[in-house]
């Protein structure tokens, strides 16, 4: 079995807790034996378990996003090289990550109000806490806009989490590499951007 048991999370509370912490997805679609990739922030609605997102009309993979088609979502959480050398004990170099797959099928909802709506609460829920900016819901822009989105929700089959987190090494290296991954994230980050942006 891949990945070994000890590097898979079946508790779809953390799966969960990766798709709400971490939203944007990789949203995977097959036309013709040819897969068609596109990164969207979804929403999880916890009323119904399903997955709610949005897709320009001039994308193409806009037309797979309706009729029960089948679709792969991935979710990516933090992740790092880990060095041997924050261990206790003699380990090789390794890479350690969090990742959320899911299977499902997807439908297009084309209620404008549904549309409008779930693009409200997207904005709420991706601004939280703080909830700097509302959009509100008669904003000329957003109702200009509208016939440029399509709405769709995934009903998922199938969970997979993937949590390589040094679980088989002993506590203390274990926590080494939380730490690690902790770091590594906060830091690389601003060498990137600084590299990039």
């Amino acid at each position: 079995m891949y990945p070994p048991k000890k590097h898979q999370d079946s508790d779809k509370q953390h799966l969960r807790q990766v798709i709400k912490t971490y939203p944007l997805a990789t949203v995977i679609s097959v036309k013709n034996n040819t897969p068609l990739v596109t990164h969207l922030p979804l929403i999880y609605r916890e009323s119904d378990g399903k997955l709610i997102g949005h897709i320009d009309i001039y994308n193409p993979q806009t037309e797979l996003l309706q009729n029960q088609n089948d679709i792969t979502i991935l979710f990516s959480g933090p992740q790092c090289y880990i060095s041997p050398s924050i261990y206790t004990t003699a380990q090789l170099p390794t890479w350690n990550y969090i990742k959320v797959h899911l299977t499902g099928t997807v439908s297009r909802i084309d209620n404008t109000d549904d549309l409008k709506q779930s693009l409200i609460t997207m904005t709420e829920f991706l601004e939280a806490p703080d909830h700097k900016y509302i959009l509100d819901a008669n904003n000329p822009r957003l109702d200009s806009n509208l016939k440029y989105i399509k709405l769709f929700e995934i009903s998922i089959a199938t969970w997979e989490g993937k949590f390589k987190l040094s679980q088989d090494k002993k506590p203390k290296d274990t926590e080494n590499a939380r730490q690690e991954l902790l770091k590594a994230n906060q830091a690389s980050i601003k060498t990137f951007l600084d590299q990039v942006f």
